[in-house]
Formats: structure tokens, C-alpha cells, sequence
């Protein structure tokens, strides 16, 4: 869920929103006369400034969807305490987005009863019927589906790879790990930026890297998402496989070689971004659309930067089929939740249901994503979608952007060649996604002790890939934590997987 897009790059994000399908209009009539009054929606503001209430964007939509409806803003800064007191109290809307999927919180109380499964209904409407059913999967907690998720692209992450320098070099783009490690080294010694300086290196990483990176790396060496299911049904932690394990040992080995940035466990994702911007390595694991995002950065500093970038998609080792770990939960960007006490019956929760269908069409979905035509943007015969009032599209429409049910809905073309390469090249990865099989599964043992434990496996893959420590003693790390609540989770999560997929 994190994007990590710069706040220039905010504008043309929401613009180049992806989507694999077109959805029409959905929802029968007779739900919306149940009641004549508004729906009530706790969403989530991103922006620094609330919209002005019967707006443009607003009336719009309940002009398109014939449905009034009340948007409750909740600060994102401060999304987690009035959340929780929302839901302790029991004072909440008729819809309430629930963005912090891994907030035990939020799961206690959605897998309290006090919230509508809505798996059942979703058939009845043509977009909501639709939804990827891997999503759907990941949104369930133990079984039940606690509200519509938001849809997401299930993995942004790829390889990119400074083009410029591999045809400086006359190196081909990477596909295998065996190539890429071949392209890390030669840019690590090689001086492909030619000023002479040995002042480069392959890949440039952050502090991050056990939990970001590196990690979407193990996917192409055949590590799970967080957890994976073992060939006799346990749920084990990723970190605990062999194949990780054998992506730890070749990413110290390039690290030994100096063609990953020797500092990267003190490295903050700014200073990542810059160097990245400023030409100190040509590697980078994050998602692909940041290639339009580093190089507007580069540009800035020299509007003549040689730099370019390859996008890569397909990256796999020589004995695993290409895979890719998702880096959004499977898709899941939370839920928009109905609470019982505020939508009291069957019909009544089909009227919301209606609402939410109907903002996952084209109509809708543009209203919310680019605003107005020839108030807030125009299209050209391409199909291409500029911006044309920045500052009224960041008051009028941005805000609704992050609540709108799914951002796969159209896929609009950018102004940045970037944007249009890693949207294609995004949807493209999407069959092989892998994502993690604990995501909709409940242990106590792993709200409790699991953050603690990630710290000190955190700890051990720092000071191994740095060669302060050898895999022995990382083993060992991982021994000792078996007692301090590891097993227990394995077990529990091993027995919650059982049950729901008994």
C-alpha cells in the first residue's frame, strides 16, 4: 500500500490509474427506494485540505449514481486513533473505510460480528461480481469477507535498470538473476557513467531492504510472501526456507563485490531516491512506476541527464518459473465495511452495495480519478489525459481519489512514456503473483509477538549480508526465536489454514 510516489508525481499517478477492465452499470433500482436519505462514509483524506461539501466532484456523483451521500473525512495523519475510537465507540457511517489491513485493531473488530460478510451478495452486481478472486481471497479473515475490498494492482514491484549505462557498456537487459548479478558487477567496475571515477555501483538499496526490497527479490528465488505453505500444510515464515535462504547467500556475494551500496542499512528512502536521481548506481527493486519518478528527479538537477531506464517485468532464475511477490496484499487496499448498527437490514445493505457498484464505472471512476472534463482536464484524440488546473483538481478531485473501489478500472494514458510501460508492464505480472497465504488468517501469538521478531531476523540479515555474521549464525537467530513465540504462530496460523481450507 505504500506508493512511495513523489508529491509531483501525485497528479499524473492518480491520471495513469491502472485498469483491466471496463465495468458497466450495475445494480437494480428497487434497492435505492428504500430510503431517500444519504449514505454515510468514513473516508480516508490524504490531502491537506477537505473538499467543499456539494462540490463539483460530489454532485456529480450523486448525479451519476442518483445517490446523496455525506463523506465523513478522517485525517490519514490521524487515521489510526479516530479509527480505533470510532470502533471502539461504535460511532461510524454507513460505509467505513478501513485502510490499515494489518491493524490488529481493525481485524478484532471486523471479525467481531459487528460488520456485514458480504461474499453472498457480490454476484448481484456487475462490477462488484468481478473483482479478482485472489483479492477477494486476501480480503477474507478466517473465511469471511468483512466488506468490499479496495482493489489494488496485486504487484507493482519489478527491476529497473539503467538503460543508458547497460548500451554504454554494450550489456543486453537483464531477465535472470544470473544476468543481472553480471550487470551489477560490470556497473560497479566498469565506470558506465564514464567520467573516469570509480564512483558507481550496481544495485542502490535502503534500510528497508529485509522487509522491501531484498524481500521482493527472494520471490524469484522461490521464497513466499511473508509466509508460505509447506508440502505438509504448514504455514511457515518466508524468512525460514531455503530458497530465502539461497537469495540471502547471492545477495552477500554481490554486496562483497561492491555492487550494492555498501551503507544500505543506514540508507533512508529519501537518500535512496536521491542517489538513484543522481546517478550513483543503476539498479534498483521498487515498484515500476518510479522510473517517470527518478528520472523527473534527474531532470530537475540537469535537464540534460543521459539518463534511461529499462523496466523489467520477467526477472526469474535459471530453475524457478517467473513469480513476483505482491507488494499491496494481493490487490487489498482494506475494506469499505458496513457496520450493522448503521446499515440494519439486508435491503438497506443492498442500497450501499448499489452505490459501490456503480462508482466502480468508467463514468465514476473518471470523475474520481481526473475530475471534470474542461474544468480540471482534457483528453486528446490519443486518449491522453493532461491535467489542466492543478491547483483545483488537488482542492476538488484528488481527495476522492483514494477512496474509489478500485483504481483498475480504466487505464488512462500519461503524457510519460514511463507511466504508460510500467502500467502494461504491472498488469502483465499480475498471473504470476504470490501472495501471502497468513494475509486472511488470525493468530494471537502474531499480534502479540511478531513485530518483535521480525526486529531481530531484521537484525540478523543486516549483519549477514555485511558479513558480520555467517548463515550459522542467522540460523541460529531464527533457533532461538522458535521459543519466543515463532512456533507457537507457525502453529497457530498452520491450524487457522486447516479450517478454512479443510
Amino acid at each position: 500500500m505504500r506508493t512511495g510516489m513523489f508529491v509531483k508525481g501525485a497528479a499524473v499517478a492518480a491520471v495513469a490509474a491502472l485498469a483491466l477492465t471496463a465495468c458497466g452499470n450495475g445494480g437494480s433500482g428497487e434497492e435505492a427506494e428504500v430510503d431517500d436519505g444519504p449514505i454515510s462514509w468514513m473516508a480516508m483524506l490524504h490531502t491537506p485540505t477537505t473538499p467543499e461539501k456539494d462540490g463539483v466532484i460530489e454532485s456529480a456523483l450523486e448525479e451519476y449514481t442518483g445517490q446523496e451521500f455525506d463523506m465523513q473525512w478522517v485525517p490519514d495523519a490521524s487515521k489510526e486513533e479516530k479509527i480505533n475510537s470510532a470502533l471502539a465507540s461504535g460511532k461510524l457511517a454507513d460505509i467505513v473505510s478501513l485502510t490499515m489491513g494489518d491493524s490488529t485493531q481493525v481485524r478484532q473488530a471486523l471479525g467481531s460480528g459487528q460488520f456485514w460478510d458480504v461474499e453472498k451478495y457480490l454476484a448481484d452486481y456487475p462490477n462488484l461480481a468481478k473483482i479478482d478472486p485472489e483479492t477477494l481471497e486476501a480480503a477474507k479473515l478466517d473465511g469471511k469477507l468483512y466488506g468490499v475490498p479496495f482493489q489494488k494492482i496485486k504487484a507493482r514491484y519489478g527491476v529497473l535498470v539503467r538503460q543508458d549505462w547497460l548500451d554504454k557498456l554494450g550489456l543486453e537487459t537483464p531477465h535472470t538473476i544470473e544476468d543481472l548479478t553480471k550487470v551489477a558487477e560490470a556497473f560497479a567496475t566498469q565506470d558506465p557513467d564514464g567520467n573516469g571515477k570509480d564512483d558507481t555501483t550496481g544495485f542502490i538499496d535502503r534500510e528497508e531492504s529485509f522487509l522491501v526490497g531484498f524481500r521482493s527479490l527472494t520471490g524469484y528465488f522461490g521464497a513466499g510472501d511473508k509466509f508460505e505453505v509447506t508440502g505438509d500444510g504448514q504455514v511457515v515464515p518466508a524468512f525460514t526456507t531455503d530458497a530465502f535462504k539461497e537469495a540471502m547467500e547471492w545477495y552477500r556475494g554481490v554486496y562483497e563485490k561492491g555492487a550494492v551500496n555498501q551503507e544500505f542499512v543506514t540508507v533512508q528512502k529519501t537518500n535512496q531516491q536521491d542517489a538513484i536521481a543522481q546517478g550513483k548506481g543503476g539498479i534498483v527493486v521498487t515498484g515500476l512506476f518510479e522510473a517517470k519518478n527518478y528520472q523527473a528527479l534527474a531532470e530537475s538537477a540537469n535537464p540534460k541527464t543521459p539518463m534511461k531506464w529499462a523496466l523489467v517485468n520477467d526477472m526469474k532464475t535459471a530453475d524457478v518459473d517467473h513469480r513476483i511477490l505482491t507488494d499491496t496484499g494481493g490487490g487489498m487496499g482494506g475494506w469499505l465495511a458496513f457496520p450493522k448498527n448503521e446499515v440494519k437490514s439486508e435491503a438497506e445493505l443492498k442500497k450501499v452495495l448499489t452505490f459501490i457498484d456503480k462508482l466502480m464505472d468508467e463514468e465514476a471512476f473518471g470523475l474520481m480519478t481526473n475530475g471534470v472534463e474542461d474544468t480540471h482536464y482534457t483528453i486528446d484524440g490519443d486518449g491522453v489525459v493532461t491535467i489542466t488546473d492543478q491547483t483545483a483538481w488537488e482542492q476538488e478531485v484528488q481527495p476522492y481519489a483514494s477512496s474509489r473501489p478500485s483504481e483498475k478500472v480504466v487505464m488512462y494514458k500519461s503524457t510519460s512514456p514511463y507511466v504508460d510501460e510500467a502500467n502494461e508492464k504491472m498488469a502483465e505480472q499480475e498471473p504470476d503473483v504470490v501472495i501471502n497465504p497468513a494475509q486472511s488468517l488470525s493468530s494471537d501469538t502474531f499480534d502479540r509477538q511478531w513485530s518483535t521478531i521480525e526486529e531481530q531476523v531484521n537484525d540478523a540479515y543486516n549483519q549477514y549480508i555485511t558479513g558480520q555474521i555467517e548463515m550459522a549464525d542467522y540460523d541460529a537467530v531464527i533457533e532461538g526465536l522458535r521459543s519466543q513465540g515463532l512456533d507457537q504462530i507457525i502453529e497457530e496460523y498452520t491450524a487457522a489454514y486447516a479450517k478454512v481450507n479443510g
